[in-house]
């Protein structure tokens, strides 16, 4: 019996990469995002999706965009959380789509911008969503974990 990979090429140097080309046509918006969870899942990270029981049409931008957002968001709980279990939630909202990503890690605000007061990756996260007419919501207790939501319009 064989031994995968101890670490996936997608997380070389601690941080989660999507060197692949973006496919949304073919994996969808979660299949996207999804691929970016393989090293938490390689790590022990328990994921699971919750997604609507039909399709949403996501124009590419905001598709784009939502995949980076939670290309950061996990990169910070595959650095920083320690977590076990990782819920991700894509929704239609009104006139939007929502991705919320929870986890039951160590929390606190610090860990989620890597132990500093503003995480670079993050601010650009936020800028780039708000620049879009969205809203971002980080939500970090000690010891709880963390929730993000990020909502965009679909326009």
């Amino acid at each position: 019996m064989g031994q995968g990979p101890a670490l996936d090429e997608r997380a070389a140097s601690g941080v989660i990469t999507d060197d692949q080309a973006t496919d949304f046509h073919a994996l969808g918006l979660a299949g996207c995002i999804d691929e970016l969870t393989v090293p938490l899942r390689h790590s022990g990270v328990r994921v699971r999706w919750e997604t609507p029981p039909h399709g949403v049409q996501i124009p590419a931008a905001c598709a784009t965009l939502l995949c980076q957002a939670a290309q950061e968001t996990l990169n910070c709980a595959f650095k920083y959380s320690q977590a076990t279990e990782l819920t991700l939630h894509l929704t239609a909202v009104d006139h939007g789509v929502r991705l919320t990503i929870t986890d039951n890690g160590v929390g606190s605000q610090r860990q989620l911008l890597g132990g500093r007061d503003h995480g670079y990756g993050v601010c650009q996260m936020t800028a780039a969503v708000y620049e879009a007419g969205g809203i971002i919501t980080m939500d970090s207790v000690l010891g709880t974990g963390t929730l993000v939501s990020i909502t965009v319009p679909l326009n």
